[in-house]
């Protein structure tokens, strides 16, 4: 790959016929049309996301006349260039010439760009620039953007994976699921962590109708004309949980919803007493995992070890470990009540406190409490042996 070190482009080239889609949060074009900003492998901007601190960096650092790094440009034609690493940096600076948002000045007060003093737009219009002009094929334009992204804000794997994949089928599926005003995502950020403008909802939408081979998936439909297939099977994923659980809990978000999906969508479930048992185990104060709730309805309320219950304290089971095992030895029978009534040779056996485990004597999926009047103490191989029985 072939690169040029250019030192004669200033902010104003830049900004020349600057546009900034608003919809999709991102640049489009800049100096005068020959540059590309955002191409499709490039993530969508960011700088703006923390309250602008970030983007209103980059301004105060051209007016101090500090240098704001390097910045790489991939040459496509000898009329057509785009952003290779910059995008943020130079989106920034477009934003503000175009008066998208303000800094502060010296006294605190929001200024933009249109209402500077002529001599501070001067100083950023006519800031010349550190520019790499690479040319190469695709696929060493690709590495070296990864390569190069490993410094600032890292890249999250999906943002990689776009760049890889760049094509029809990215785009596409970016201007659906990365576009933070599509009206869904509020509903969609009930069941999935994360935010738009860092692929949040398109991996997940990846991941879901992949079954986790994300990478492949992707290969597989780069060239794909339309997301049908994808749309269909996350709108799927998302209208059977809404089905299913009536009422959204804070805990549902970040769940592994594909995989309940293939594993639960089949299975008929009546929403109302879902919604019951829902609002039943979010209130109970024994349950220390709460988003083991959904998988634990899904799969017949069986499987107590998702909820992680809580146990009996360390002080609990030594005071009732004492009790059982001075009446054991007085009735000269095993402290484990279940070896007691046993025909084996640890009918009589005294078990160490550290052979032994504390459990409900009513299964807390029965009602019972952790509580010391419903706590007796067993050997581990009756403990483990009895369950829920």
């Amino acid at each position: 790959m072939k690169t040029i070190l250019k030192t004669n482009i200033t902010v104003k080239d830049i900004c020349s016929g600057f546009v900034y889609n608003e919809l999709e949060g991102k640049g489009l074009f800049g100096l005068s049309g020959k540059l590309t900003i955002q191409p499709e492998y490039q993530r969508n901007y960011i700088y703006a996301s923390d309250g602008g601190k970030r983007e209103m960096a980059v301004i105060e650092s051209l007016l101090k006349g500090y240098p704001i790094g390097l910045i790489y440009f991939n040459k496509v034609s000898e009329n057509s260039l785009e952003v290779l690493d910059g995008q943020q940096r130079i989106t920034s600076v477009g934003r503000f010439v175009t008066d998208k948002f303000a800094i502060k000045d010296e006294n605190g007060m929001e200024q933009y760009f249109g209402g500077m003093a002529k001599d501070k737009q001067g100083k950023i219009l006519k800031t010349a620039l550190l520019i790499y002009e690479c040319e190469g094929a695709e696929s060493e334009i690709k590495e070296w953007f990864k390569t190069i992204n490993i410094a600032g804000v890292p890249l999250v794997p999906q943002e990689l994976l776009n760049a890889i994949y760049s094509g029809p089928f990215v785009t596409l599926g970016k201007e659906e699921f990365s576009n933070s005003q599509n009206a869904n995502i509020q509903k969609w950020s009930a069941y999935i962590k994360g935010s738009a403008y860092r692929q949040a909802f398109f991996e997940r939408a990846l991941d879901w109708a992949s079954k986790g081979n994300i990478d492949d998936y992707m290969s597989i439909h780069r060239n794909d004309k339309n997301i049908n297939e994808l749309k269909k099977y996350f709108n799927s994923v998302i209208d059977w949980i809404s089905s299913v659980f009536a009422d959204v809990e804070s805990e549902m978000q970040g769940l592994e919803w594909g995989r309940l999906y293939e594993e639960y969508h089949k299975k008929a479930y009546d929403s109302a007493e879902v919604s019951k048992e829902v609002q039943k185990l979010c209130g109970d104060p024994y349950i220390k995992n709460r988003k083991g709730i959904f998988e634990y309805i899904l799969g017949g309320s069986g499987d107590t070890k998702l909820l992680e219950v809580r146990v009996f304290d360390e002080a609990t089971k030594r005071a009732i470990y004492e009790k059982q095992t001075r009446e054991a030895k007085t009735k000269k029978k095993s402290n484990c009540s279940l070896c007691a009534v046993g025909h084996d040779a640890n009918k009589e056996k005294i078990w160490s406190f550290s052979e032994m485990e504390a459990d409900h004597v009513s299964a807390w999926s029965k009602g019972g409490a952790t509580l010391a009047k419903n706590c007796e103490m067993l050997c581990k191989t009756h403990n483990r042996v009895k369950g829920n029985r």
